[in-house]
């Protein structure tokens, strides 16, 4: 199978390297044109952790240094090594395409968004005209094997995030957070994912709290939530039910007089409080505090090894899944060979059967012709038959493929079915004369 392919990703080279050679959608779009000159069919997938590039060549040069040549020609980087790159090349490149798609070639193991990803990837390659039954059928085969491991395993299942754990654990001490309001201290990446995942959790209330207004302001539009302005921050904090806190700052925000004046004003309703920061935004001694739920970086980080633990249990199964699709794959593929020899072969048999009836068309009635040519079509099906069913057999069974083209050829030898055409041609002209 001529299939090739480059991937440069997390494992492979430093975060600098990959968001240099990270392409945008229009830069793909510029750059399967560059791949179309001496590839016939191909897909390039680039996300925030990978960049890859797989192809089918046009001819036997199975050359995957071309392919990243021409990728460094598209997008110079400096200080970029060829062992950056991971090369794969035919049933390699099927089973690390699944294996990307599964999740379980991700930075975070199980990531579920990767699946789209490489389905988008996949139908802007046929969008451009580079995706042909090849490319197209390994699309089909790597969201099925996607969608089994999300529906067959758990590989996908536990937060593996700081930011996602906090919001796990609130979902475990409230029964429903759709009338429970929650406060956001710090508007950068760590505060922003714990808004984000609150919002899809369909918390009722969320206002952000930011040193820096403007900051505050764009994550709540962002979340269609409210502002609390950070010198506000102490008095107004009983009005919460949720306080998550991930904030850069260098001492405590909320001590634990702050926190016990705040249940005093909530008459006893218990408060959660989420501290996400490094170093920490809350005095961890609050967790003595009647009605209150503390839960640090430490204890959140529990959970999130004991997720990733988990999800890495679950990759043998993943591979099992990988394992069987590339079998149900390299069987169809197998058959691309064999279903053009059955078809010459039948026709081969049928052209003479054709022949043959021509030659009796005029010396026998019109009845007794139909019942011939129904009588040598029964006898030609039932001929070709076992050759038929055998010869598909053997390209599914995933025989050895050496052996099963060695198999082909000889059918087509011994039938000299490449000549079939101009050798029935011939021999009309003899009999005629």
């Amino acid at each position: 199978m001529n299939l090739i392919g480059i991937s440069i990703n997390h494992r492979t080279a430093p975060i600098d390297i990959l968001e240099s050679l990270h392409l945008a959608k229009d830069e793909i779009i510029n750059f399967i044109p560059r791949l179309k000159d001496d590839f016939s069919e191909g897909v390039v997938i680039s996300t925030c952790n990978r960049t890859e590039i797989f192809c089918i060549s046009k001819n036997q040069k199975l050359n995957s240094d071309l392919i990243l040549k021409k990728l460094l020609e598209f997008k110079p980087v400096q200080n970029v090594k060829e062992e950056n790159f991971t090369k794969y090349f035919s049933c390699g490149a099927i089973k690390h395409i699944f294996s990307v798609a599964s999740g379980i070639d991700s930075l975070v193991i199980g990531d579920s968004q990767i699946l789209g990803q490489v389905k988008e990837s996949f139908e802007l390659s046929e969008d451009l005209g580079f995706a042909g039954t090849i490319i197209k059928r390994i699309l089909n085969a790597a969201l099925k094997v996607g969608k089994r491991a999300i529906k067959e395993t758990t590989i996908g299942e536990g937060a593996v995030t700081v930011s996602y754990a906090a919001v796990q654990v609130l979902e475990k001490i409230f029964a429903g957070l759709d009338k429970k309001s929650a406060l956001i201290i710090g508007a950068g990446e760590t505060g922003e994912l714990a808004a984000i995942h609150l919002k899809d959790k369909g918390i009722g209330k969320i206002t952000i709290s930011n040193r820096t207004y403007e900051r505050a302001e764009s994550l709540a539009k962002k979340i269609d939530g409210n502002i609390l302005p950070f010198e506000s921050l102490k008095e107004n904090i009983f009005n919460y039910d949720v306080i998550i806190s991930a904030t850069s700052s260098p001492g405590f925000i909320l001590t634990k007089d702050d926190i016990q004046d705040a249940i005093k004003k909530r008459k006893g309703v218990p408060i959660v409080l989420m501290d996400i920061a490094v170093p920490r935004d809350i005095d961890p001694e609050v967790k003595n505090i009647e009605n209150v739920f503390y839960h640090d970086m430490d204890s959140l980080k529990v959970i999130v090894d004991q997720n990733i633990a988990r999800r890495k249990s679950e990759i043998p199964k993943v591979e099992k899944i990988i394992m069987e699709e590339m079998i149900e794959f390299f069987s169809w593929y197998n058959t691309l060979e064999v279903v053009p020899v059955i078809k010459s072969l039948r026709d081969f048999f049928e052209q003479i059967r054709n022949d043959e009836l021509e030659k009796i068309k005029n010396k026998v009635t019109s009845e007794d012709y139909l019942k011939i040519e129904d009588m040598t079509r029964r006898l030609i099906g039932r001929l070709l038959h076992n050759p038929t069913v055998k010869l598909r057999e053997m390209a599914e069974s995933g025989i050895n493929i050496d052996e099963m083209m060695a198999n082909t050829i000889l059918v087509k030898e011994l039938f000299a079915l490449d000549k079939n055409r101009s050798n029935g041609s011939e021999n009309k002209d003899k009999d005629k004369t």
